[in-house]
This record gives structure tokens, C-alpha cells and sequence, in this order.
């Protein structure tokens, strides 16, 4: 089976707006730039992929199931940019949780590639023809660690700074627009 590239997006703060353990559809907006970015990357053949921590569930701030909400709004915000949402992944894990059963250190929580690696057995995808697009270090070492190139947003969410072989950028925009700008200027469409 032919595999191509994707572009993995992290979503708090990177596709829409952060704001903290929020479950609730009708609060979930776009970042600025996003909607013209999503245009330009699925325009040019790329599969888009959410991948996302959602430690809210560990720490019992919410249910897994209301996460069933929060992607059918994506889903819906995203296509109405006139991209398609090829996959929404997300780890409910944390090992500081208060819910036993997702108090637990695991494979699919950013840094960890588990995501990511999930994501392309599933699919399929290609790691090294995709990208992660996200706005923390932990974005970049997470695509990283799955052999994709990264782009940070370097929109102020990105606080501590600690570098590393594996949380070096490809890299650095501005906005959603700006790194899906890039992709296209230095890949194949889509990947191949």
C-alpha cells in the first residue's frame, strides 16, 4: 500500500484557541490564520491529522467521552476551511491524574511519538513525508522523536525553552498560515 505525508497539527493553541480543559463545542474557535492555513495545506494534497493531550480526563476535569464533541466541532470548523479532517488522536493520560485508570505514564503523551505513530499505522502515513505543526517544544520533540520535520508556532505558549537534538525546529512561524506557507514551499504536495 502507498503511503504519502501528512501534516500533524497539535490543537490547543496551535489550530484553535487555548483555552484550558475546555470540553465545550460552542467555546471552540480557530486561531487567528488557521482557517487560511488549513485552505493552502489540504489544497496542496495534505492529509491533516489532530494529535493533542487531553489531560483534563486524568485529572477528572472532564470525561473521555466529551472529547466525541470537541471533534466533531474540529471537524466541522476545519471543513468549513474547506479542509478535510483525516484524524483526531489524543492521549487522556497523565501520570499525576486523579482518575486511576488514566493516572499512568504511557506511549501517546507529547513528547512521546505515540501519537503519531498510531496515527500512521491507521491511516497510513509516512513519517518521514509528514510534518507536526504545534506551539510547545513538546510538540516539536514528539514529531520529532516519529521522524517528521516540526514547525513551532512561536506565539508566547512556549515558556520554558529547554532545547535539545530532538526540540529544534525545521521552523519558526508565525501563525498557522505562515508555517503551512512553508510546507508547501519546501515539499512535494502532499507528501510524495
Amino acid at each position: 500500500m502507498s503511503t504519502v505525508g501528512a501534516v500533524f497539527l497539535d490543537k490547543d493553541g496551535t489550530l484553535i484557541e487555548d483555552v484550558p480543559y475546555n470540553v465545550a463545542p460552542e467555546r471552540i474557535r480557530l486561531m487567528p490564520g488557521a482557517c487560511e492555513g488549513l485552505r493552502l495545506l489540504a489544497g496542496a494534497g495534505w492529509p491533516l491529522i489532530v494529535v493533542t493531550n487531553q489531560s483534563g480526563v486524568a485529572h477528572g476535569y472532564f470525561r473521555e467521552a466529551a472529547l466525541a464533541g470537541v471533534e466533531a466541532r474540529l471537524r466541522t470548523l476545519v471543513a468549513q476551511c474547506g479542509a478535510p479532517l483525516a484524524g483526531f488522536y489524543y492521549c487522556p493520560h497523565h501520570p499525576a491524574g486523579s482518575v486511576l485508570p488514566y493516572a499512568r505514564h504511557c506511549r501517546c503523551r507529547k513528547p512521546r511519538p505515540g501519537l503519531l505513530l498510531r496515527a500512521a499505522r491507521e491511516l497510513p502515513v509516512d513519517l518521514g513525508r509528514s510534518w507536526l505543526v504545534g506551539d510547545i517544544l513538546h510538540d516539536v520533540e514528539a514529531g520529532s522523536r516519529a521522524g517528521c520535520r516540526t514547525v513551532l508556532l512561536v506565539n508566547g505558549h512556549e515558556t520554558e525553552w529547554v532545547l535539545g537534538p530532538r526540540r529544534l525546529p525545521d521552523y519558526l512561524a508565525a501563525d498557522l498560515n505562515d508555517a503551512a506557507r512553508f510546507i508547501v514551499r519546501n515539499s512535494p504536495p502532499g507528501g510524495q
